[in-house]
């Protein structure tokens, strides 16, 4: 069985009440938190920013912070984020001119890098060379805005990365973000993924804990691991 990890994406938190919307979903048994950057160029929408990262490690956020660059031109962004206290930077290949020269770039700072692939984003970045990543991020939905609808397309696509994982490098983790919820993320971790970001179907419930828990029941587990990061 792998071991899976619940990273809730604050995109659908309270906006208001970020820190103590972290702090709730950590003691509810989340693994790790997921912070959509976007700049309203590579995605229709904006969001977060290295000051909100430093915030929440003052008010005592000690959980991994893994940070999702959906903007334009990423490496200028990764040293004022590194500064920022996170853990993690993922990023689209699209969004740099040197996939490896950025991946090096976080790596530097002595952080764990991801590469993230959208809908329509084909895998064949990972086949060109060899890439030293720690994680892979399939979108379910185009990204922008929570709420969506998981696509269903995207199933082939991460089968298609847990192949290639499985081929070259089992330590990565393979993450699905957007449109996950109870009636389909059973299917998506058969499909391949161990890693599961989820914003509204775990922000808009009622009861943290009982989302949670629900969902690791879909996935035949009950535990937490806030290591899986590495």
């Amino acid at each position: 069985m792998r071991n899976y990890v619940i990273a809730p994406s604050i995109l659908a938190a309270d906006s208001a009440r970020l820190g103590e919307e972290v702090q709730a979903v950590l003691k509810a048994g989340a693994d790790w938190i997921h912070i959509d950057v976007m700049d309203n160029h590579f995605t229709p929408n904006l969001a977060f920013g290295p000051k909100l990262c430093q915030d929440l490690r003052n008010f005592g956020i000690n959980a991994p912070l893994e940070v999702h660059l959906a903007v334009n031109s990423v490496d200028h962004l990764i040293s004022v984020f590194a500064e920022s206290g996170v853990d993690m930077i993922t990023f689209h290949p699209e969004a740099t001119k040197d996939i490896h020269g950025t991946l090096e770039l976080i790596h530097s700072h002595g952080l764990k890098a991801g590469l993230v692939f959208s809908p329509g984003t084909p895998l064949t970045v990972l086949t060109a060379s060899p890439l030293h990543i720690e994680l892979i991020s399939i979108l379910g939905v185009y990204p922008g805005f929570g709420g969506q609808m998981f696509i269903p397309s995207v199933l082939e696509k991460i089968r298609e990365a847990r192949t290639w994982i499985d081929q070259n490098n089992p330590a990565v983790r393979l993450g699905v973000d957007g449109g996950i919820n109870l009636t389909n993320i059973n299917t998506i971790a058969k499909a391949g993924a161990d890693t599961f970001m989820m914003g509204t179907s775990i922000f808009q419930s009622e009861d943290y804990l009982f989302a949670i828990n629900a969902f690791r029941y879909q996935l035949g587990c009950v535990s937490s691991d806030r290591s899986k990061i590495a």
